[in-house]
C-alpha cells in the first residue's frame, strides 16, 4: 500500500487527466495527458517518474520529479531533449550526457526540481537526419551549416509539449537550467513564467569544443566568456 504523499498527489493528477482534452499549446495545439506515475530511486537521488502522452504525434515524454513541485513557485527545471548517441552511448561529439547528469545531480541535491525528457532527437530533426548532419560535419561543416544543408533550421525544437507538461504538473513558475535563451523565450511565449535561469555549462573536450563554440556564436547559447569561464548565476 502506498503511503507516499507526493506520489499520491501525482497519481491524483493521473486520474484527473484520464479524459483530459484542451485547445492545446502552440501552433500545433499540442495537448498532453499524464498517463502514469511511479517511484524511481536513482544514482542521482530519489525521483518520481511521470509518463506523458501527446495528441500531436503520440510520442511519449517523461518528467523526473524530485520533491513536491505541485503548486510551487520558482521550481528548478531542466528541459532535456533526447540524444541517443550522447545520453546512452556517451558520445563526445556533444555535451548532452554531461548536461543530463549535471542537471539530475543538481536537482537531486535540492528540495525540489524537475527534469523534462522530450523525445525530439537531434534538436528536433530526428535520429536519421542527425546522423546525416554528423556526416556533413565530418566533411567540414559546422552544426548549423549541416542542419541548413539538410533543409532545416539550426534548431527545430518546439517547447509546446514542455509548456503543457509544466502546466499539467501545476507548477506556477520555474527557474530554468539552461544556456539557451531560445528556450526561455519559447516557454514565455507559451505562457510559462520563467523567474530565473541557472547556467549549466560543461567543460569542452577536443571532440566537441568547435560544436559548443558554434552554438555560442551562431545560436546564441550562453556558454563562454572570453576566458571560457562558467556563466554567472542570474
Amino acid at each position: 500500500m502506498n503511503d507516499d504523499p507526493i506520489l499520491q498527489k501525482l497519481r491524483d493528477l493521473v486520474v484527473h487527466d484520464k479524459n483530459h482534452e484542451c485547445a492545446g499549446f502552440g501552433k500545433n495545439h499540442i495537448c498532453v495527458r499524464i498517463i502514469a506515475a511511479a517511484n524511481l530511486p536513482s544514482r542521482f537521488g530519489d525521483f518520481k517518474v511521470i509518463a506523458f502522452w501527446n495528441n500531436y504525434d503520440s510520442k511519449e515524454h517523461a518528467a523526473f520529479v524530485h520533491g513536491d513541485v505541485i503548486d510551487q513557485e520558482n521550481v528548478p527545471l531542466r528541459i532535456h531533449s533526447e540524444c541517443l548517441t550522447g545520453d546512452a552511448i556517451g558520445s563526445l561529439r556533444c555535451d548532452c550526457r554531461d548536461q543530463l547528469e549535471a542537471a539530475l545531480t543538481t536537482i537531486g541535491k535540492l528540495e525540489r526540481g524537475v527534469l523534462l525528457y522530450l523525445r525530439q532527437e537531434g534538436r528536433g530533426i530526428g535520429f536519421i537526419n542527425k546522423i546525416r548532419a554528423y556526416s556533413l560535419q565530418d566533411d567540414g561543416k559546422d552544426t548549423v551549416e549541416a542542419n541548413l544543408a539538410l533543409g532545416f533550421r539550426d534548431d527545430e525544437r518546439d517547447y509546446s509539449v514542455a509548456a503543457h507538461m509544466i502546466h499539467s504538473l501545476r507548477i506556477k513558475s520555474i527557474r530554468l537550467l539552461t544556456n539557451n535563451p531560445k528556450k526561455i523565450a519559447g516557454l514565455e511565449e507559451l505562457g510559462i513564467k520563467v523567474s530565473g535561469r541557472i547556467p549549466i555549462v560543461m567543460t569542452p573536450n577536443p571532440h566537441n569544443e568547435f560544436y559548443l563554440q558554434t552554438k555560442a556564436s551562431k545560436s546564441g547559447h550562453m556558454l563562454f566568456t572570453n576566458t571560457h569561464q562558467i556563466d554567472s548565476l542570474d
